[in-house]
């Protein structure tokens, strides 16, 4: 209720300075405990979610506050992009807020405080609870971008629920190469060889921005590699008409904008899976509305990020409240009943 009266005030504010000061705000909020299963409660690669909906990554990129996004009301959350060494990302300005469309656009390029830092804050909250993922990524001076995932995997899994090989930030040269049928072949190949047993699931971030035949061939690879679901999708190099004065920035566009794209490629994936893999929605979910049409698409999970700088805090809630309403106005007793109903 508060913030449509606070959002123009914030809005003045620089969006990566922002960004900075609601990270310190939820750093001094009193540690709250995760949300409890409820009606929304779902099983998802062997975890158990108390609701589907997580905070995208690219919000707590360190893992500064974890405990205070779980206490939004969020199932889960995702911390990262980390990186196996620090690194400062792309010059600045690269963090957009285009009200107008209610998007935004970033070139942030994995700024981090690098593995270590972010392990050793995740290894302090031990026992308190609530899912968190870690997503792990390549430094952009990487000579082996291969030897970088190997590192994430062996850095982070003991601090993570699940984790996600993020493939398909555009903000990276050459990053999303990895997601040709050669390249991810290789990596996944290393991945498997390197996953310890009863080590956490694996995920999979892939880009909206792929060809036709491009989810066939990923499922294929996916499969054969033993990766444990899907994330759909990250940010898109497309531009659909915007007009905002920021639509010109480089970068990945994420919002509104983006939701329509990343649905049809969630359709296309769950095509392509059949349903045997699982996957998780995300891109310009913003309502309660948004989330349930991913969920009927197929997805068994879902993220949000950029909605919340327009929505505010209560944006999850909000969100639950709506998804529970549809589950019991379509008849179903569960959202895992719900998945790909469509």
């Amino acid at each position: 209720m508060i913030y449509p009266l606070l959002r123009p005030l914030l809005f003045r504010v620089e969006a990566e300075r922002a960004h900075r000061l609601a990270i310190a705000g939820l750093k001094l909020m009193p540690t709250g405990a995760p949300p409890k299963p409820g009606p929304l409660a779902t099983t998802v690669a062997g975890i158990a979610f108390p609701n589907p909906l997580g905070m995208a990554p690219g919000f707590d990129k360190d893992a500064e506050a974890p405990d205070a996004v779980l206490g939004l009301g969020f199932g889960f959350t995702e911390i990262g992009t980390v990186t196996p060494r620090p690194q400062p990302g792309n010059p600045k300005p690269r963090l957009f807020r285009l009200a107008e469309d209610r998007a935004v656009i970033n070139r942030m390029g994995f700024n981090n405080g690098g593995q270590a830092a972010a392990h050793a804050r995740l290894a302090s909250r031990r026992g308190r609870g609530g899912v968190v993922g870690v997503n792990i990524g390549a430094n952009k001076d990487s000579p082996d971008r291969v030897a970088d995932y190997l590192a994430g995997l062996a850095a982070m899994r003991d601090v993570a629920d699940y984790l996600t090989i993020n493939v398909s930030s555009p903000n990276t040269p050459g990053l999303r190469d990895l997601q040709g049928d050669a390249e991810l072949e290789t990596l996944l190949t290393a991945i498997a060889a390197a996953r310890a047993p009863g080590g956490p699931p694996v995920f999979l971030k892939v880009a909206p921005d792929l060809d036709e035949a491009a989810p066939e061939r990923i499922v294929a690879t996916v499969k054969r590699h033993g990766i444990d679901g899907i994330i759909v999708a990250n940010t898109t190099i497309s531009r659909p008409p915007l007009v905002s004065r920021h639509a010109g920035e480089a970068g990945g566009l994420s919002g509104a904008p983006l939701r329509d794209l990343a649905l049809r490629q969630l359709r296309a994936f769950r095509q392509a899976t059949g349903g045997t893999i699982p996957l998780i929605g995300v891109g310009g979910i913003a309502s309660a509305e948004d989330a349930w049409a991913r969920i009927r698409a197929g997805a068994d999970l879902v993220q949000l990020y950029s909605a919340m700088v327009y929505e505010g805090p209560g944006i999850a809630r909000r969100i639950l409240q709506g998804m529970e309403s549809l589950m019991r106005q379509y008849g179903f007793s569960t959202i895992a009943e719900a998945v790909g109903s469509e």
